[in-house]
């Protein structure tokens, strides 16, 4: 199976760096890859592990978000434009967590950053936005402050001493 795992990954890689999409992802910094050392430390190893582990905790938590909105809207109640909204929102976010994730494993730079940047900034909106009178039911703003926490924890291992040596700012040229 892990070999499987690794073919389809290293084929996804091929193909990602093929369409030279770190370059437009990543910018001029696209192309930095930090150090093997470091990503093969146990530290960063372990990281990359809780990391994924609240990526798939928040992609449980924006399904709920679904499932919920539908069997209520299956048993007769209005579900907001906004509910649906931000529940698709969600899932494309923690969509776009998962590259970021297998980006920065992978040792790139500018990835690892992007999830240090969505890490602070994604709590607070999500906060801000939950705290809006009438915007979302009761059960919507729970699952915004869950899935602000799960954010707060990813941006928790990113900052860690560790985390920040292993992925050095690239030296500016």
């Amino acid at each position: 199976m892990t070999q499987q795992n690794d073919g389809i990954g290293a084929l996804a890689d091929r193909l990602w760096c093929r369409m030279r999409l770190d370059r437009l992802a990543g910018g001029r910094q696209g192309g930095y890859v930090v150090r093997e050392d470091m990503l093969e430390h146990p530290d960063t190893v372990r990281s990359f592990r809780w990391i994924r582990w609240l990526l798939v905790a928040e992609t449980v938590v924006g399904l709920a978000a679904i499932v919920v909105a539908v069997v209520l809207t299956h048993a007769g109640q209005t579900v907001p434009w906004a509910v649906w909204f931000r529940a698709t929102v969600v899932l494309l976010i923690t969509l776009t967590l998962y590259v970021f994730a297998w980006r920065a494993q992978l040792g790139y730079y500018w990835a690892y950053q992007r999830m240090r940047l969505f890490s602070r900034i994604f709590p607070i909106v999500t906060l801000v936005v939950a705290a809006v009178p009438g915007l979302y039911p009761f059960w919507m703003v729970i699952e915004q402050i869950v899935f602000s926490l799960l954010m707060i924890g990813i941006g928790d291992v990113l900052t860690t001493d560790h985390m920040r040596a292993a992925f050095p700012r690239p030296v500016r040229r």
